[in-house]
């Protein structure tokens, strides 16, 4: 859509082509496509004219784009996956300001962006309520200690992370933990967007990669706040000098396929047993592998062998 996302721009027709070329190819090959709508790539011109989700201006053109996407691919995709790790999009883009929009404001501002803009995503779901599906990123979290205060540290991690955005499609409101620590700065559903988003969903689609341990932080920091300061939990891969597993090639990524295992169940027992597809789960590679090792790829082949068994065991 060259026009940002505008349909009154028209459609570039190559656009529609490659991707009709990629999924009659995949098809060809027994390959069946799950496509995700939104990975990160709003267009430019959107952020330009109201400021991307920070607006609900946002919620129509992308109703547009989907809608287009279903037109077009419909007949021969039949998963869609409405966002790619809208956590990962909402933490990294509106607080921490690594990926895009970039935006990174001082402590108050930045933990109210977070928020605001999450609570723009939220709009897209009702907008697509048939298709309203959503590729989660968890991490399975473990308590640093075997004291109270760890553990309830460690759920309320989860609740940020992931009861963030399944609990809204699930129950139609946020965690109590999050109402409790966030406050005002929350934003509100309204009771028809509530009823909307209950079970607004056909799967979940999970990413897994790795599990964190978390310790509580007895209190807020008044100053400070973020959204990164909101849970008051710290969370970290070593606990008494020792990692949560065995390293990989990506720095700060462990293996630990337990946490898989813990995650499935979770959702499972507190989520009334959704059906979920593992969307994403896998390592990186050190950089300076040679070819010959590179085919060989044995840690490779035990990471995924163990998270199967991880799988195999959350099943049974």
């Amino acid at each position: 859509m060259p026009a940002g996302g505008k349909l009154s721009g028209g459609v570039n027709q190559a656009g529609i082509a490659f991707y009709n070329n990629l999924i009659n190819e995949l098809l060809a090959n027994g390959i069946q496509p799950y496509v995700t709508i939104f990975h990160w790539d709003l267009p430019q011109a959107l952020e330009d004219e109201y400021g991307g989700f920070l607006s609900p201006l946002v919620v129509d053109d992308f109703r547009d784009f989907a809608n287009l996407c279903f037109k077009e691919f419909g007949d021969r995709v039949k998963h869609w996956i409405t966002l790619n790790e809208p956590w990962s999009y909402s933490y990294g883009g509106y607080d921490i300001g690594v990926f895009a929009p970039g935006r990174c404001s001082p402590w108050v501002s930045s933990g109210a962006g977070a928020w605001v803009e999450t609570r723009e995503l939220s709009p897209i779901w009702l907008a697509t309520t048939c298709f309203c599906l959503m590729q989660l990123q968890s991490k399975s979290t473990r308590t640093n200690t075997s004291s109270t205060a760890d553990k309830k540290a460690a759920q309320r991690a989860i609740d940020f992370m992931y009861g963030w955005f399944i609990d809204p499609i699930t129950s139609g409101d946020y965690p109590e933990s999050m109402h409790k620590l966030v406050g005002k700065r929350l934003p509100k559903f309204t009771p028809e967007q509530a009823e909307l988003l209950k079970g607004s969903f056909d799967f979940i689609g999970l990413n897994y990669y790795i599990a964190n341990y978390a310790s509580n932080v007895p209190s807020a920091n008044s100053v400070n706040i973020s959204y990164t300061n909101d849970p008051q939990a710290v969370q970290t891969t070593v606990r008494n000098g020792k990692t949560i597993g065995k390293p990989t090639g990506v720095n700060g990524f462990y293996m630990y396929p337990k946490g898989l295992k813990d995650l499935l169940v979770y959702t499972k027992e507190k989520y009334n047993d959704p059906i979920i597809y593992i969307t994403e789960n896998g390592m990186g590679d050190a950089n300076n592998v040679t070819v010959e090792q590179g085919i060989k790829d044995t840690q490779r082949v035990y990471f995924y062998h163990r998270h199967l068994l991880s799988l195999q065991d959350a099943i049974e």
